[in-house]
């Protein structure tokens, strides 16, 4: 009996993060739904940066990702449809929450991500319980 008590003091839960509609409030994913990528080379990627020839600023202070990456889930009602590439709208007051491809997006950090469902994190918000 002393065994299971002593075991049950030891393991303190992590803390879950959910993320939810801004406007709604209704859950849209886990922590367990996020895909992690590794971080590109940040705007040195993008084309624009290229052409322009500006000093490295971003070598100083890398972008931090604007959005997460989630896996397909069933609330995503154009994925359920069959597109390829479409918005992802919240089920529950439609709002524009993020967009997904399948076959991959640019992370803002340069990264790419193949298949994308990205969900904005503006537009979310995070939420520990």
């Amino acid at each position: 009996m002393e065994a299971v008590n002593s075991a049950d003091t030891g393991s303190v839960p992590n803390p879950q993060v959910i993320y939810r509609c801004k406007k709604c409030r209704r859950i849209v994913a886990s922590q367990e739904n996020i895909l992690s990528h590794k971080r590109g080379k940040g705007e040195e990627c993008f084309k624009w940066r290229k052409r322009t020839g500006e000093p490295n600023n971003w070598e100083k202070d890398p972008a931090e990702c604007s959005s997460i990456f989630v896996e397909p889930m069933k609330w995503m009602q154009a994925v359920e449809d069959g597109y390829v590439e479409e918005k992802l709208l919240c089920k529950g007051c439609n709002a524009r929450l993020g967009s997904f491809n399948w076959a991959g997006m640019q992370c803002n950090c340069g990264a790419w991500v193949n298949p994308a469902f990205q969900l904005h994190k503006s537009r979310i918000d995070e939420c520990h319980i």
